[in-house]
């Protein structure tokens, strides 16, 4: 049986928050751009679909594992407006990034680097979760228990 375009977007909103742009990729196939756009209106209005509301429920379920350039990255990609995302990653992370970059740190390392070449290694990972270069020198720089309580 054929599924109908506002079934599809109720389905996949049933399933978590969803971006504006990641729902026209979706409902893509099953009608015109402009029968898409019609949709997403509706489910706008309807206070179904909220750019805002998905930006806040991705930081808040990322911002454990994921700095502030990622999370903005990631947002951006999945078409969410600076505004929107600014919003967001303040609301959920506030001052705690270096908090979030420490505890992602400890979950990964168990010792500090030994040499150049695993701070490089470290500091690399670290980067890669999206944590700024301030952020990871001020982590790698840290012996345990140096951090505060």
């Amino acid at each position: 049986m054929a599924m109908n375009m506002h079934d599809r977007a109720l389905r996949c909103l049933a399933m978590r928050e969803h971006s504006r742009t990641e729902l026209a990729r979706k409902l893509g196939p099953l009608g015109t751009e402009d029968e898409v756009n019609a949709e997403l209106d509706r489910l706008v209005e309807l206070g179904l679909l909220s750019d805002a509301r998905f930006a806040e429920a991705f930081v808040r379920t990322k911002a454990r594992r994921f700095g502030a350039t990622r999370l903005r990255s990631e947002l951006a990609q999945r078409g969410v407006s600076a505004a929107l995302i600014g919003e967001a990653i303040e609301e959920s992370c506030g001052d705690s990034e270096l908090a979030r970059a420490r505890d992602v740190y400890r979950r990964k390392f168990a010792t500090t680097p030994a040499d150049a070449r695993e701070w490089a290694k470290q500091a690399r990972f670290l980067q890669g979760r999206g944590f700024s270069t301030d952020i990871i020198r001020r982590v790698l720089k840290e012996q345990p228990g140096d951090e505060p309580a």
